[in-house]
Formats: C-alpha cells, sequence, structure tokens
C-alpha cells in the first residue's frame, strides 16, 4: 500500500496546538499574556512559550508586544478569526454531544436585531419549540454589526438582521424577510402629545436615547437629521439594550427610534407611545443572513426552512 504524502498545510497543521488557539482567543479578547495566562489558569513564561512556539511555527510575527499590552499584527488578525472560529465550532459540537446524551437533537444559536424580535423571530421560536421541543435554542438580541461579528467568529448559527458596510458581500446569504418603517417612540405622557403639528426641528431639542456611533439605525437616523437641514447638535444617550431604552423613556422625556413593529409591541403593553410625525429614515429590510460554505447544523437548517416557508 502506497501512504500518501501529508499536504504542506497538513503538516503545518500537526504542529498547531489547541492550547495555543485558545490563548490567540484569549490574547484577543484581554490584549495582555500575563492576563490571557490567568484566563487560561497557566503561568506567564507558559503563555509566552506556547505564543513562541506558534510564531516560529508559521514564521510569522502574531502579536506587537507594546508597553501596555499586546495588538495583534496583520497576520495574527489572520489567525485569531480562524481560533475564534476553531474554539466556537468546538463548543458547538460539545452542546450537541452534551444534548444528543440527553435525548435532545441538536442546539440552535440565533442572532438577531431588536427590530426583528416582536414580529419574526419570537413567533417563529414558538412554532419551533412546538415541532422541535428536544432541540437547546439560545438567541443574542444586538445591533446588525455585532451580529454580524458573531456570524464571523460563528458564534451563532444564522442572523436575523441586516449586512452592514465593509463586509465582503459574497461571503453571505441574505433573504430578505421583514421591511418595515423606523419611528419615534417616547412614554405616555410625554408632552409631545400636547401640541400639534410637530416638526423635524422641534425633535432636534429633545433628550434621546439612540444605538452606539457605528450602528445603522443611528447613522440612517441623524443622516435623515442632516438631510432634513436639521443642523443642531443632539442631547444623546448611547447604548444598544433594548432594556434601558424602555426604561429610560418610561421614566424621562426622551425619545428614541425604533422599527414600527417593536413599537406596536410595546404600545399593546402600555409602556410607549408612538410620535405622530414621518419620520424620513430609509432603512433596508431585516434578513436572514448566513455564512456561505459554512454548513448549518441540522437544528440550524430546519429554523431556516420554517422562517423561510419551505419547511
Amino acid at each position: 500500500m502506497t501512504l500518501q504524502k501529508a499536504s504542506p498545510d497538513a503538516s503545518l497543521m500537526l504542529q498547531v496546538r489547541p492550547r495555543q488557539l485558545l490563548l490567540l482567543v484569549r490574547l484577543d479578547a484581554h490584549r495582555h499574556l500575563g492576563r490571557a495566562a490567568e484566563a487560561m489558569n497557566i503561568s506567564q513564561p507558559a503563555a509566552t512559550k506556547l505564543l513562541q512556539q506558534l510564531e516560529d511555527s508559521l514564521g510569522e510575527k502574531l502579536f506587537e508586544r507594546l508597553a501596555r499590552g499586546m495588538e495583534p499584527t496583520p497576520y495574527g488578525e489572520i489567525l485569531v478569526r480562524y481560533a475564534h472560529r476553531v474554539v466556537s465550532d468546538f463548543g458547538s459540537a460539545r452542546e450537541e454531544m452534551l444534548a444528543l446524551r440527553s435525548g435532545l437533537s441538536g442546539a440552535l444559536r440565533v442572532g438577531s436585531v431588536p427590530g426583528a424580535v416582536p414580529e419574526l423571530l419570537a413567533p417563529a421560536l414558538v412554532e419551533y419549540r412546538r415541532r422541535h421541543p428536544q432541540v437547546a435554542v439560545s438567541v443574542v438580541v444586538e445591533t446588525s454589526d455585532v451580529m454580524q461579528a458573531q456570524l464571523e467568529q460563528g458564534e451563532v448559527d444564522l442572523v436575523l438582521g441586516r449586512l452592514t458596510d465593509g463586509h465582503d458581500e459574497s461571503r453571505y446569504a441574505s433573504v430578505p424577510l421583514l421591511g418595515e418603517s423606523q419611528v419615534v417612540v417616547v412614554r405616555g405622557g410625554h408632552p409631545a402629545f400636547e401640541r400639534e403639528g410637530l416638526t423635524l426641528a422641534d425633535l432636534a431639542a429633545w433628550q434621546w436615547v439612540l444605538q452606539p456611533p457605528g450602528s445603522p439605525q443611528r447613522g440612517r437616523f441623524e443622516a435623515a437629521m442632516r438631510e432634513a437641514g436639521v443642523q443642531a447638535r443632539l442631547d444623546i444617550l448611547e447604548t444598544a439594550s433594548p432594556i434601558a431604552i424602555t426604561a429610560l423613556l418610561e421614566s424621562s422625556d426622551m425619545a428614541a427610534v425604533m422599527p414600527a413593529s417593536q413599537a406596536r409591541h410595546y404600545a399593546r403593553l402600555g409602556l410607549l407611545r408612538v410620535v405622530p410625525i414621518e419620520l424620513p429614515v430609509r432603512v433596508p429590510p431585516i434578513c436572514l443572513v448566513t455564512r456561505e460554505g459554512r454548513p448549518l447544523s441540522p437544528a440550524a437548517a430546519q429554523f431556516r426552512r420554517q422562517l423561510l416557508g419551505t419547511g
């Protein structure tokens, strides 16, 4: 029998140890070798040796040693992304193994923007759980940019959100599911309801609770205000937490921007009201986003089919 010679990549992979990949993940989180070593429950000299051996094997410097910490080099950034995927995929495999041992049939990890929850994600998950009660389901709700980063790193199986600028769209499969307008919301007793004929210029004098800079919704809202001729600097408190936004609105005269379906959900609960003003914010539809070339688990594939109405 003739043994096939291992490829150069396969030979190199034999020199890369799981502990080295885990160290890269910890270094990416802490940007400090001592804290990364502590998170792995190993000594700093041991962590230094692991990193040095990995750099020697690859023939590239992966991290720059700075006075106050460490930063990945361009080569390091590439390998850090790979390490995140390996660690995440191992965690997913372990979850499925544990689920199988306990009689379940897998795990589903869904990422979603807040606007997709009331009328898209929540009803779909209720039906999915009815059909597949043995699947372990976890949900993360964040902004589109955060969700896309988690999808890239394999921390979620699929995302209900929007592709953000700066990403290679060819790496993702995106199917539009929900298109809707954005509205302004406030507490029920807000002074806005005591007057008529509100304009966008009036809104500039209000206090706002908005998503952080870089989030798609924040950028579109500020662009719409500028296009409407409102140049005043807005008084903004920043948070991406739906719970924090709702609590702040309930206890103050602050205003927020949210999708119409999310606003209707809070209105049904008697928490918030929609301000009667048309907001010229053009928002792409919420899409079902998955990574090209990364097969879904059986549980995630079934949820995708259900969302698309094909399963």
